[in-house]
């Protein structure tokens, strides 16, 4: 049987249709990597699966070697979103109704995805380690808090560094709201939130975050750490149009003797002065501050009328700062007057109280028997005043003594000063001063714990002039602060002895010396204007205040030292 043998002959066209769809196929490639750059069709030569030589460097485009390993293709895919190898898709939060790619667009996708289109990608070098390779979480945060893209140089932001180079990203979040914003981002830094020190504490964050610190951070500003360099007493009277602190007539605690516009005085300049320190700045008086600070414990005021002069300063510059005034009031109902010598008030929201205890000398007063039955004063130096068990249970306190100490009985010191169970027939007033002075030291040592904050104010300067408080001094009609003259530069002696005792004293009493910036204020005192006169009835001259002060007025002033030295032990 014969055998047929059955020939193919090949197709001619086969060839033909192969190289015709290469052709096609380069072509489409070609231009595909002119329309979009972020896909190269040129790869490194140790890809097995690449046909084509490397190119020659050219100046017409910039290579970007993506495509370097499947790590890194999949580090990419995290980052971006897509890989070089898929299609670019619009990001969705860009579409307009428009559907218009504008300048804006594209740097909303710079801060969102790290780069642009028209920008290679690189990897950013902040956050190169041992491990190469860091989580996607990070990345994604970096961007928004650097405002770097990864074609920009990169300079570590040195809050950024650690011991651990990875920080959390509760810590990066708490860098985003203090320090910055990514450099496409409008810059609008809210100045409550400033701090000193950029990478603060979470418990200072929560701080901030209720609005109480953050005031403090707007109000308090210092040109020098005046707590340590800068004497706060040293200064000069400024006008300040921004002053009193609160309005005549708008605080209910003001007692009757120092409320001078409602008893008929008709000049205001006296109120419109503020205390500058040579060397710094004082923080502004904030009262929400003020009680913040003073949360959960009791301040104690305890002297004489100058101090209760202060004590009512005070209730009315915290006054002013509470929306609900209801909830400050004192606790046994009393009105402020002058024949009672012990007040609480309570401030309710803030869980404190702001107390005022009467003490002439600080030390005991008491009374003998002479020989013919009656009862004489005396001043027992060596004795602590029986108020003294009050003062333990305060945590700030403010003491003063020293008008008194020029009183009739005490000046004339017959028969009245006493030391154990001994009167002096006669004994020097000033060396009685220096004792009393020293056994409240001793007091002060022995009962107060490291805890507490202990102030004495010191000598609040008088102005009468043809005489004394009872012997037809005057100071009526002074509307002006003294501007020069040897009075501004008077010390007087009791001054000297208190700095001397609070120098030898173990516990760290802060000195509130207010006589250098008193002596100016010869314009702030009450004058004929301490008492109520309605009618026709005539203003008495025959005795004047000028001794007291005028609220609002000076001693608003000391308690904005207080306040100031608040701030700095906690600064």
């Amino acid at each position: 049987m014969a055998t047929t043998t059955i020939t193919r002959t090949p197709h001619k066209t086969l060839p033909i249709g192969f190289l015709l769809l290469v052709f096609l196929v380069t072509i489409f490639l070609f231009s595909k990597q002119t329309l979009d750059p972020h896909i190269p069709i040129y790869q490194t030569t140790s890809d097995p699966y690449n046909p084509l030589p490397d190119p020659q460097d050219s100046n017409s485009f910039q290579k970007t070697p993506i495509l370097e390993t499947k790590i890194q293709d999949s580090i990419l895919k995290t980052q971006t979103g897509f890989i070089d190898s898929e299609p670019v898709d619009e990001n969705p939060v860009l579409k307009t109704q428009n559907g218009s790619d504008s300048g804006d667009k594209d740097s909303i996708l710079k801060i969102e995805t790290g780069f642009v289109d028209s920008e290679p990608v690189d990897k950013n070098p902040v956050f190169k380690s041992s491990n190469s390779f860091e989580s996607s979480d990070k990345d994604s945060i970096l961007k928004t808090e650097t405002g770097f893209d990864d074609s920009e140089p990169v300079e570590e932001n040195p809050v950024l560094k650690n011991q651990n180079d990875s920080d959390s990203v509760n810590k990066d979040s708490i860098l985003k709201t203090e320090t910055g914003f990514g450099d496409s981002e409008p810059v609008d830094e809210n100045p409550l939130f400033k701090n000193h020190n950029d990478a603060e504490s979470d418990d200072k964050d929560s701080i901030l975050d209720n609005g109480t610190h953050a005031l403090e951070d707007e109000l308090v500003k210092k040109s020098v750490d005046w707590g340590r360099s800068c004497n706060m007493h040293s200064g000069k009277w400024v006008r300040d149009e921004e002053y009193p602190v609160y309005e005549p007539g708008s605080c209910p605690f003001v007692d009757e003797a120092f409320d001078c516009q409602a008893n008929g005085r008709s000049d205001q300049d006296y109120m419109k002065w503020r205390w500058q320190p040579d060397q710094c700045e004082l923080p502004r008086f904030n009262a929400t501050d003020f009680l913040v600070r003073l949360r959960g414990k009791r301040l104690l005021l305890v002297g004489d009328s100058m101090n209760r002069n202060q004590y009512e300063s005070l209730l009315c510059m915290l006054y002013e700062s509470l929306p609900n005034k209801s909830k400050m009031y004192e606790i046994h109902g009393y009105k402020i007057t002058k024949g009672r010598g012990y007040y609480v008030f309570k401030f309710e929201d803030y869980n404190c109280t702001v107390n005022f205890v009467r003490s002439h000398f600080l030390v005991r007063e008491g009374t003998r028997v002479n020989g013919q039955g009656n009862s004489n004063p005396t001043l027992s130096i060596d004795v602590i005043d029986k108020s003294a068990r009050r003062w333990k249970r305060a945590d700030i306190l403010v003491f003063n003594t020293g008008h008194w100490w020029v009183h009739g009985k005490t000046s004339r010191g017959k028969n009245y000063f006493r030391e154990g169970d001994y009167i002096y027939p006669k004994f020097d007033a000033v060396e009685a001063f220096r004792r009393a002075l020293k056994t409240w030291g001793k007091w002060i040592d022995k009962n107060m714990d490291k805890d507490k904050l202990v102030f004495y104010r010191g000598y609040s300067s008088a102005h009468f002039r043809g005489g004394e408080w009872d012997s037809g001094g005057t100071c009526h009609g002074e509307t002006e602060p003294i501007k020069s003259g040897r009075i501004i530069e008077t010390y007087p002696p009791k001054m000297q002895i208190i700095e001397e005792v609070i120098k030898e004293m173990r516990f760290p009493v802060v000195l509130l010396n207010v006589t250098r910036l008193t002596n100016f204020r010869k314009d702030g005192h009450p004058s004929v204007y301490g008492k109520n006169v309605t009618g026709l009835k005539k203003v008495s001259t025959k005795r004047e205040d000028c001794s007291h002060w005028c609220l609002p007025g000076v001693p608003d002033a000391w308690n904005e030292l207080i306040y100031a030295t608040l701030v700095a032990r906690t600064s």
